[in-house]
């Protein structure tokens, strides 16, 4: 968890900054909880990342660039060109790897749907129709990385299968995308993710039904791994970010999948 929301008292990312970094108390903005009210300090953090996403996240040092890299992050994501998506040139570009459910059949594809608010729940996002509220243009692009096959006691099988194998066995189908928000709606990934009906694996408020796929402990460890690992939490994992700095270099930061993600689709 980044910072907190009002309702948790779950250690977070903030509570760490604030020990190891105690000047970056005055850098940044205050963040307002909905309905709550409640006013959440967010040291340095200049976007978001949804809780139980792994990943990269930029945290600024000062007040200036934190200034020059939140211009960047709210700043117009993109152009139409001769009827294709461009980047414009001062927009963060962010790329996340997600695991989700079913068989995606297009090898890549443009999500365009506006996000609102859930007319079921106040906490989700929806890109259904029925959605409330004021609508948000959203733009997501995604590539198939790799097919992934899953029996029924969430062992990963052969992905050559055949299809009638896959009915008589009850396999479930999962695929490894690389996803490139072109907007930062808030749960932009899960929502438009789900709007095309390949959730997000265990993503416990857009896919509350589905099962977590945790590896058997009869897996080899990675290195590094401490013993009873396994992927039982969001399947969202920002790999990189591209930004400027304010003295005009580029910058990529990137993270490695962490060994959870790695067990599953390795």
């Amino acid at each position: 968890m980044v910072h907190g929301d009002g309702r948790s008292k779950e250690k977070t990312l903030t509570d760490w900054i604030l020990k190891k970094y105690p000047k970056l108390k005055n850098v940044g903005e205050p963040w307002k909880v909905e309905r709550e009210g409640e006013t959440i300090f967010r040291p340095g953090i200049v976007h978001r990342l949804d809780k139980e996403t792994s990943g990269v996240l930029v945290i600024a040092k000062n007040q200036k660039t934190f200034e020059f890299l939140k211009e960047q992050f709210s700043a117009p994501a993109l152009e139409i060109t001769k009827g294709r998506l461009a980047d414009r040139k001062n927009r963060v570009k962010k790329t996340y790897v997600a695991l989700v459910w079913g068989h995606v059949k297009n090898d890549e594809g443009v999500i365009d749907a506006p996000i609102a608010r859930s007319k079921k729940d106040f906490r989700q996002w929806s890109a259904q129709r029925g959605r409330r509220g004021k609508e948000r243009e959203a733009i997501t692009e995604y590539k198939v990385l790799k097919h992934l096959l899953m029996d029924a006691d969430g062992k990963l099988i052969n992905p050559d299968i055949s299809v009638d194998q896959k009915k008589i066995s009850g396999i479930s189908s999962l695929t490894l995308l690389e996803v490139k928000p072109r907007t930062g709606r808030t749960h932009q990934i899960r929502v438009h993710l789900k709007y095309i009906n390949h959730p997000i694996v265990c993503d416990k408020l857009y896919a509350p039904k589905k099962p977590c796929p945790i590896p058997p402990p009869t897996l080899p460890l990675i290195k590094g791994e401490e013993k009873g690992g396994g992927l039982s939490r969001l399947a969202l994992h920002a790999k990189s970010i591209e930004f400027t700095l304010p003295s005009g270099q580029k910058i990529k930061a990137e993270a490695p999948l962490p060994n959870d993600f790695l067990h599953v689709i390795v």
